[in-house]
């Protein structure tokens, strides 16, 4: 009678390791279908301009890094039981496994419960809805299936079979994440957008200023130089790029234009393609409404409204 082989540290935190790998590049791969779904079928965001791509930059990031360590992990863990194929029977392989299997079968039984639901409460089943509905199935159906075969242990017999699983996962990853730059623009796009975003919060910033400075002295300042106060900490931004000023010039008694140099153009929001109950565009509405610009330089005439804009009362000076 042989005696049951015995899990190394090393043993725990490889298998440990896959499996968290996996995990994070499951929920990764989610993220990035439901976030590609929705600005392509749901019409949300113009593609190659998203400046609120947060959610696409993480899951890419994290498919990039875990992912091909999750791929690394199981090459070793499947090697070794090649090697020693009593190394099949430990305990944490089976836990992790069979966790693994429940939790990809739990999760093809919600998904189905999910659209059901829908589908009865009489809701409208939008393409985006199903979409997401079916990715989810081939995802939690895929792990499934891999780690039910697993169990019976057909990829040890079949490492070939193995190869072309792996491979294949592979291709269909680094599409997804190719589909990312497509989307939300290259890093370079990305980091024009967020300047060009700075760039209408500093403008933003030095309107407030100017029109407090006009409260307090019933005048617009000559130049943004009047503004400027340490003691109340009033400074004037740059630009995040080039950290020049930006450019001020008083044309009126109640009048004054505002000047930045942007990046790129912001784009014309059609409301008939774009969905206005989505906060992004409602964001992008708001901006091209108030800040739309042209790429280059582009100034923004403002007008005080004394009616609604007033100085402040001067205190009486009392008498002596």
């Amino acid at each position: 009678m042989t005696s049951a082989v015995k899990v190394t540290p090393k043993d725990f935190f490889l298998w440990l390791g896959a499996m968290i790998a996996l995990y994070l590049s499951v929920g990764s791969f989610a993220i990035l279908i439901f976030e590609y779904i929705e600005r392509i079928f749901g019409s949300n965001v113009i593609l190659g301009y998203d400046p609120y791509s947060g959610a696409i930059r993480f899951a890419i990031a994290s498919l990039i890094v875990v992912f091909p360590i999750y791929l690394l992990l199981t090459r070793m863990l499947n090697k070794d039981i090649r090697r020693t194929p009593e190394k099949k029977d430990l305990w944490v392989r089976r836990w992790l496994v069979f966790l693994t299997v429940f939790a990809a079968g739990f999760g093809l039984v919600i998904d189905l419960v999910v659209l059901i639901h829908t589908f009865l409460g009489g809701e409208e089943l939008t393409a985006a809805f199903l979409l997401k509905v079916i990715s989810l199935f081939i995802l939690f159906g895929g792990v499934f299936y891999y780690y039910l075969q697993d169990i019976r242990g057909y990829w040890e017999k079949n490492e070939k079979k193995s190869q072309m699983v792996g491979a294949g996962v592979s291709v269909i990853v680094l599409l997804c994440i190719v589909s990312g730059f497509i989307i939300m623009g290259s890093p370079a796009t990305q980091r024009a957008l967020r300047e060009d975003q700075q760039r209408v919060n500093d403008l933003q910033n030095i309107q407030s200023q100017v029109t407090e400075y006009y409260r307090t002295t019933g005048e617009l300042p000559e130049s943004l130089d009047a503004v400027r106060d340490p003691l109340t900490g009033s400074y004037i931004p740059t630009d995040p790029a080039t950290q020049s000023e930006y450019e001020y010039t008083p044309t009126g008694r109640l009048t004054f234009e505002l000047c930045a140099t942007f990046a790129r153009a912001l784009p014309e929001v059609d409301t008939e393609k774009l969905d206005g109950s989505d906060w992004r565009v409602q964001e992008l509405q708001r901006t091209a409404a108030e800040w739309g610009h042209r790429e280059g330089r582009t100034c923004f005439e403002r007008t005080i409204d004394p009616d609604r804009i007033k100085p402040y009362p001067t205190p009486e000076k009392p008498v002596r």
